[in-house]
């Protein structure tokens, strides 16, 4: 975003038609991407969305307070260009899911991880014909070659907009299934979010909260929670 200007200088954000979609307007002048493309999205929620951001702003720009605009830069900026390669990318995390590599004690670890992470491994299984298989500890151990085209086939046919979300919630929460639980809305994104922190959360009970990791938390929630909104906006 450092082609923006740094303080507010318009009066009036609007919302327009536009081709190939909605473009967000400062006194009547259309909103450009940081690389000087047109910032048009595909609905007219998103567009609604951004005008908000923009309106909310006040003096000093804060590009942190703009999720969807920045997400939106990302899609016609970076995503745009190489589709293929962030889809592959994407796609590789199944080979390493979260969701596939656990623990080996104690007990009632494994227990959590297998109650929680099962049904997840089961539902892509179901839905994707990919069944991903776990394994204890955290040597590498290759996945079956056909679950895996069938998820990439998957991730391929997300847009730009839908693949920028999504490179965020697989990213964020480490798992590609737990990602496409996200875009389907298997459970609340919440209790998603929860799901990718087994571990971390079982630490926690064992010696205490630690403040800095917690902050650090609740910032990727954040990001977890605008990557799910910004996949929706691009779909309403």
């Amino acid at each position: 975003m450092s082609g923006w200007a740094k303080k507010r200088f318009w009066k009036e954000t609007t919302v327009a038609a536009v081709e190939g979609g909605f473009g967000v307007f400062l006194d009547g002048r259309a909103v450009k991407t940081p690389a000087k493309a047109a910032l048009v999205v595909p609905t007219e929620a998103m567009a609604q969305a951004m005008a908000a951001e923009w309106d909310a702003q006040d003096g000093e720009i804060d590009p942190n307070a703009m999720p969807v605009t920045r997400s939106a830069n990302a899609a016609i900026d970076k995503v745009a260009i190489q589709h293929a390669e962030v889809a592959d990318m994407l796609a590789e995390y199944g080979g390493s899911d979260l969701l596939c590599y656990r623990a080996t004690s104690p007990e009632a670890l494994i227990a959590r991880q297998a109650e929680a992470w099962d049904p997840l491994l089961d539902w892509a299984a179901e839905i994707f014909g990919a069944r991903l298989k776990p394994v204890a500890g955290v040597m590498f151990e290759a996945q079956d070659p056909a679950a895996l085209a069938a998820l990439s086939q998957e991730v391929h046919r997300f847009d730009n907009f839908e693949l920028a979300a999504f490179h965020d919630l697989v990213g964020i929460s480490g798992s590609l299934i737990i990602g496409f639980a996200a875009t389907r809305d298997l459970q609340e994104i919440e209790a998603l979010w929860k799901l990718s922190r087994i571990d971390e959360i079982w630490q926690e009970e064992q010696w205490g909260r630690d403040e800095d990791a917690a902050l650090e938390a609740e910032k990727k929630f954040q990001a977890f929670e605008n990557a799910y909104r910004f996949f929706k906006l691009s779909n309403s």
